[in-house]
């Protein structure tokens, strides 16, 4: 099953601008910035530079996965400290890996429906401040003992210590486990390699092109989007710090096996970097535009979210793209662009397998035969979430961004941006310019 977004009988929606922070990988520590703030830097150029005030917006819409203790909805707390005002009601949203695009996609239906005009809306997320939290035994043990009346229960309550009850649960490594099937991200991706005959040399390979294309990218000036922010300290941060432009296929291969260290192939290499980021686009309507008299990047078109089995999460994209491009009457060809979030480098590779795989198309995509092989000129060309990171609340948000600027780049006309989903789900949205 699937949802849609119905857009023939709605108004256009124009994405008219957006900008992202830097990828900053984390290292062990809390990094410099909670979510908010990365938020909040990352937006502060983008609407300093429009001709409307911040108050003129409609809604603030931001999707973010793990916000902090002091960011309950965090897109309020972000709206406030953008000085949209008072007014401007402000939301969040939580799809895991899809929160940023899901952002984007509820902003869009509020414009199509007429419900808005001007929507900022995006995703933050600072893995680095992940919590560390107490086990239910040492939240029952600290409950007892704070309830304890006298001192004969207080010492009562005490003799149950125990040092293990100390023993912290990293939220980052729960939130990325499936609790359904219990298996983390990185298993499934196992799963698929296996399925899909993906093999490490492939991952390796993929990644190593990625660190390329980013540092490429970099040298070539075409990662425009990227805010510099600056810290308390007065640092500054211009550009993803993950990048690798000397990565090798031989220098991957010592790598061990992260999730499966017997028989695995799925490293820390071949994988999505963890990282802390921001990223924003503005949502315009028609009038607004005209209003305004704002720049066009691209218009949304359509969108599309699926499920499939959270064992298999990875192949999301397929069951997004699939749909969407079959109602849009689309072929592979037709599309100019993708932008596949690079969750895991087997997990891009076994979407580009299944769609050339007839039995798969036909038993999972209920099609007569297989979609077709994506170009990987046309994939993914300025590195993804293996070179630059995948801050999971944000990275739907910066693949869209992040294709505006390539099909305008290009000179392109269309493209799609995809990813999938923990939990099993995927998610689609097409894109479409004027091409010059």
């Amino acid at each position: 099953m699937s949802e849609t977004r119905a857009t023939k009988t709605g108004r256009t929606v124009y994405i008219v601008d957006g900008s992202r922070a830097p990828c900053l990988k984390t290292r062990g520590i809390p990094g410099p910035f909670s979510a908010s703030d990365l938020a909040v830097n990352s937006a502060r150029p983008l609407l300093a530079r429009q001709p409307f005030e911040a108050g003129n917006i409609d809604q603030v819409i931001l999707g973010c996965i793990m916000p902090g203790p002091d960011e309950a909805n965090i897109a309020r707390v972000v709206a406030l400290r953008l000085g949209c005002g008072k007014y401007v009601p402000a939301w969040t949203v939580q799809r895991n890996c899809g929160s940023g695009m899901q952002a984007i996609d509820s902003a869009a239906r509020d414009i199509a429906s007429g419900h808005a005009d001007l929507v900022l809306a995006g995703g933050a997320e600072s893995m680095s401040h992940a919590p560390l939290l107490f086990s239910t035994a040492m939240v029952t043990w600290l409950g007892q003992f704070s309830m304890a009346r006298d001192v004969g229960a207080k010492l009562k309550a005490a003799i149950q210590f125990r040092p293990g009850l100390l023993k912290p649960v990293i939220a980052l490594l729960r939130g990325l486990t499936d609790p359904v099937v219990g298996l983390s991200m990185g298993q499934t991706a196992e799963v698929l390699a296996h399925r899909f005959g993906v093999t490490r040399e492939m991952m390796d390979s993929y990644s190593v092109r990625s660190h390329q294309r980013l540092a490429a990218a970099f040298t070539a000036g075409r990662l425009s989007e990227i805010e510099v922010i600056y810290d308390w300290q007065g640092k500054f941060y211009d550009q993803d710090d993950g990048v690798r432009p000397d990565s090798s296929v031989e220098k991957l291969a010592k790598l061990k096996p992260v999730f499966d260290k017997e028989f695995g192939l799925v490293t820390a290499g071949n994988s999505a970097q963890v990282t802390d980021s921001a990223a924003w686009v503005i949502l315009a309507s028609e009038p607004a535009v005209k209003k305004y008299q704002l720049p066009v990047m691209a218009r949304i078109v359509d969108s599309e979210w699926a499920g499939l089995e959270p064992q298999q999460m990875g192949l999301g994209p397929v069951h997004a793209m699939t749909p969407l491009m079959k109602r849009q009457k689309l072929e592979i060809s037709d599309i100019d662009y993708f932008e596949i979030n690079e969750a895991f480098a087997a997990q891009v590779l076994a979407c580009l397998v299944a769609w050339q795989d007839k039995e798969y198309c036909r038993t999972e995509l209920h099609m007569r035969t297989a979609m077709g092989e994506i170009n990987q000129d046309r994939l993914n060309v300025d590195g993804g979430g293996i070179s630059l990171g995948h801050p999971v609340g944000v990275s739907g948000a910066r693949i869209v961004l992040h294709l505006c600027h390539v099909l305008q780049h290009n000179g392109a006309n269309r493209g799609i941006a995809s990813l999938c989903i923990g939990g099993g789900q995927g998610g689609a949205m097409l894109i479409e310019r004027d091409a010059a």
